[in-house]
Order: C-alpha cells, then sequence, then structure tokens
C-alpha cells in the first residue's frame, strides 16, 4: 500500500524537480547559467568538469525542464528554462544560511553556559593547597 495518498500531481512534479536540484554539481551549473545561455564545452570549463559529466547533468536538468537547449548553427547553447529558479534557490540558500546563523548562535550560548558554569564550579571548589 503507498504511504502517498491523494497527493496533487503538481507536489508530485516539485518532488521530481527538486531530487534533480538535490546535487552540488547541478546548482553550479544554474549559477552559471543564470548568468545567459552558454555551449556545453565553455560551462564544463567555467566549472572545472568533464564535458561528458556536464552534459549528463544537462540531460538530467533539461528532462525536468529546468534548463532548455538551443541550437545555433553547430552550437548547441543551454539557458534556463525558467529564471525563477535561480529564485528559489536564493530563497532557500536565505532559509539555510538564517538556519546555520542560529545553529552558531546556540552553539555559542551554550559555550557561554558552560564556560560560567565551569567558572563557578571553580570557585565553589576549595583549593587543595588552601586545606593543607
Amino acid at each position: 500500500m503507498s504511504i502517498i495518498r491523494n497527493v496533487d500531481e503538481i507536489t508530485i512534479l516539485q518532488a521530481e524537480v527538486l531530487k534533480t536540484l538535490a546535487s552540488p554539481r547541478r546548482l553550479e551549473i544554474l549559477h552559471v547559467l543564470a548568468r545567459g545561455p552558454i555551449e556545453v564545452g565553455r560551462l564544463a570549463e567555467a566549472i572545472g568538469a568533464t564535458q561528458p559529466n556536464v552534459s549528463q547533468h544537462l540531460a538530467m536538468l533539461r528532462a525536468a525542464g529546468i534548463v532548455e537547449a538551443e541550437r545555433d548553427g553547430r552550437e548547441v547553447r543551454y539557458r534556463l528554462a525558467d529564471s525563477d529558479v535561480m529564485t528559489a534557490c536564493g530563497i532557500m540558500r536565505g532559509v539555510l544560511e538564517r538556519r546555520l546563523r542560529r545553529l552558531a548562535d546556540l552553539s555559542a550560548a551554550s559555550d557561554v553556559t558552560s564556560e560560567s558554569a565551569a567558572n563557578r564550579q571553580r570557585a565553589a571548589t576549595p583549593s587543595l593547597t588552601a586545606t593543607r
């Protein structure tokens, strides 16, 4: 029996796209494509990857409808199908940055609390040299 019931089609598509975006290399490709259309070879060079590897990632992004290919003579240039995908990526990046700041703040507060507790413990513990 399926756990997912009554999920609308758009939610299923959203999950598929998010799975496709769950790759640091594909996100890196999107950031380059956000600057404008580019050929596979130049894209591979820009991110320091092999052309076959970039082609595989582009094929996945294209299948998900995130990028499109346009032929210009013998060259094929890739571009974002919808620039709002970068808006979505930016929003998620902001969410993650805020989360990391909250965790860092909690860690710093915990360190201060631990240090204060250790100082109180030292102050409350009689010195061995004082009792001799």
